[in-house]
């Protein structure tokens, strides 16, 4: 006689069918199109900024650059605005379509829910992104021709060398779609999942959505500041044990957002290397497992 299967938490199968519920219940919430619009007006309205395209200057390059930074703000705005409100509305919702009773009378570990739908967001934070780079890359790539084409013509016409033509060529298209570039895009992600992954824990103990966004948005601004509480608190000047502690525990439980801020760097010129990714990627894993770990701690215990 055959034994059922074990009941084991963490199945592939199982987290990959709540991520895909999930990710289908966020896109129909519709909070996902009207960011997007928001992103899109904003690539947008880089096109109409054409002025000093045909000088044999370093102003094209600007341009190119100005597109760079507005891009990639808007992308971590909308990611991190995305990822809060999206994680908020998670356990709501399924409570008032009574979705989470049906789940939890399943034989459905709570680690997997609470994965799966974690997993949900993550995937239309992927998504939402690929989108945003891809327009963000066109746009950089039309833009660098026009560039180049116009500053080698208005160059040749001002009778410049050919080494200055093309130290000005490769210095107008770094400015283009390279590889740091998709690099940056990769550090916005990995700021959202950690900014996804602390409200979810956030959502557990919270009462409300309204409740849970805030506190979010202000877990978000204190993570952004965190490394420089951290210098104080850990100064050998005039800090006592307790102060001390108490700088350990926001160390550990407020993610250091500072650690994904190297865009303003790459807009600099500044290469991105494997070394810069390999830590916030460290990190990243680290506050997934811990803010879920803890999530499902409390969950676990949670009655509805």
């Amino acid at each position: 006689m055959s034994r059922p299967a074990p009941n084991r938490p963490l199945d592939p199968r199982r987290i990959g069918v709540i991520a895909m519920h999930t990710f289908t219940q966020l896109v129909r919430m519709k909070v996902f199109y009207f960011l997007g619009i928001f992103a899109l007006i904003l690539l947008a309205s880089n096109l109409f900024n054409i002025q000093g395209l045909d000088r044999a200057d370093l102003e094209g390059v600007d341009v190119l650059r100005s597109i760079r930074s507005w891009s990639l703000g808007t992308m971590t705005l909308f990611s991190v605005v995305l990822g809060i409100v999206a994680t908020a509305l998670l356990l709501p919702k399924d409570v008032e379509d009574r979705t989470l009773y049906t789940i939890l009378a399943k034989p459905v570990p709570r680690l997997d829910y609470l994965v799966g739908k974690l997993g949900g967001v993550i995937l239309l934070l992927f998504a939402s992104l690929l989108v945003m780079d891809l327009l963000m890359s066109g746009v950089l790539a039309l833009r660098s021709h026009l560039v180049v084409e116009a500053q080698e013509a208005a160059a040749l016409k001002a009778g410049w060398p050919k080494d200055q033509i093309e130290s000005l060529r490769l210095e107008t298209l770094r400015q283009g779609t390279t590889w740091d570039l998709q690099g940056a895009v990769l550090l916005v992600f990995l700021r959202s999942v950690v900014v996804s992954s602390s409200a979810l824990m956030l959502s557990i103990i919270s009462t409300s959505t309204l409740f849970t966004t805030i506190t979010g948005f202000i877990v978000y601004f204190i993570g952004n500041f965190q490394e420089t509480a951290r210098a104080a608190y850990f100064s050998k000047d005039g800090t006592g044990p307790l102060e001390r502690l108490a700088g350990l525990v926001v160390a550990t439980f407020f993610p250091n957002f500072q650690l994904y801020n190297v865009v303003d760097d790459l807009i600099a010129g500044t290469t991105l290397t494997l070394k810069d990714l390999s830590g916030p990627l460290g990190m990243t894993a680290f506050y997934l497992v811990l803010h879920l770990f803890v999530s499902w701690l409390m969950f676990s215990k949670k009655e509805f």
